[in-house]
């Protein structure tokens, strides 16, 4: 025989208040629960739904949303399938496992951390605290801690370092839109933009393919930094190299227009990625032979190259 409870039983067992029960059943989430007698009697049923119902609002669903999942649900839909897509988008996007740190460890890494960085880091979500033990953080990613560590042993201020990470996040959350705003379009528009939610099939057909695009949006990222850390650094350093004071190195600093049908040409001759170092060494060359030709003029018998005696 089915086990039954009491609203109170009920609420005991799912974590749920009996003000919140009896406001799903109001709004259709929860069944009736059955009359007898005097008594209303919940089964296990309910306490199955009311689980559902939580689970669903930690996953960041609505109620009106809940109710419709519950309504396929009840029409034999399944929900496996919807949960297993959203398992596989809410899920962790990384294979960084988050470790636990004491405040000690961090003055030791960072040289007495001040309270306004470890307030910055908390605010940032590069620590979290642990509640009840104000002197331990828990780290989500260790990787962009120890990036943290590295720059500051290098001599990069905590507040810089706050600084650039808030920069870099909103230029990273833009690619991530973008990422998903093109996948949606050409992928996942057939799954997500019908008059009807996907059947337990197309659920899981679409899950499958979040697992095989995910790692596309980093391999893609870590690529395309490559190659402009490949193109800016070099370009960067050479500029700094520029400004020393020895007599053979060339710095060119002012601006300069270069047609665009000539810098058409230069990227068709040498790639796009190797057109500003042409460019650069062709104005070093030019320099030089004219120098060149300045020298040689000067010592000639007549002073001109140009003239017979």
């Amino acid at each position: 025989m089915d086990k039954t409870y009491r609203i109170e039983d009920l609420a005991h067992l799912s974590g749920a208040t009996v003000r919140t029960i009896r406001a799903y059943q109001d709004r259709g989430l929860l069944p009736r629960p059955e009359r007898r007698g005097r008594a209303n009697l919940y089964s296990d049923a309910h306490l199955v739904r009311l689980r559902q119902i939580a689970d669903l609002l930690d996953r960041g669903y609505t109620l009106a949303s809940i109710k419709e999942l519950l309504e396929a649900w009840d029409a034999g839909r399944g929900l496996g399938g919807v949960l297993g897509l959203a398992a596989e988008v809410e899920g962790p996007w990384s294979d960084e496992e988050a470790v636990r740190i004491s405040r000690a460890e961090l003055n030791e890494r960072f040289g007495g951390a001040p309270d306004a960085a470890v307030a910055d880091a908390v605010e940032l979500g590069v620590l979290e605290p642990v509640p009840g033990d104000e002197d331990s953080f828990v780290v989500p990613s260790p990787q962009e801690l120890a990036v943290a560590v590295e720059l500051y042993a290098a001599g990069v201020p905590l507040s810089a370092i706050s600084g650039h990470l808030r920069e870099l996040r909103g230029q990273v959350e833009y690619i991530a839109a973008r990422f998903l705003e093109f996948t949606t379009e050409h992928v996942f528009a057939r799954y997500l933009d019908g008059p009807h939610r996907p059947t337990e099939a197309e659920a899981a057909e679409a899950a499958s393919l979040v697992r095989r695009l995910r790692p596309l949006a980093q391999h893609t990222v870590d690529a395309e930094l490559a190659r402009a850390m490949r193109m800016l650094a070099g370009r960067h350093l050479r500029q700094h190299l520029g400004a020393g004071e020895e007599p053979d190195t060339l710095k060119i600093d002012r601006n300069v227009a270069i047609p665009a049908e000539t810098m058409r040409a230069v990227e068709a001759l040498v790639g796009p990625e190797q057109a500003a170092e042409f460019i650069t060494l062709a104005a070093e060359r030019e320099v030089r032979a004219r120098s060149l030709d300045r020298l040689a003029a000067n010592h000639s018998p007549s002073g001109d190259l140009g003239e017979t005696p």
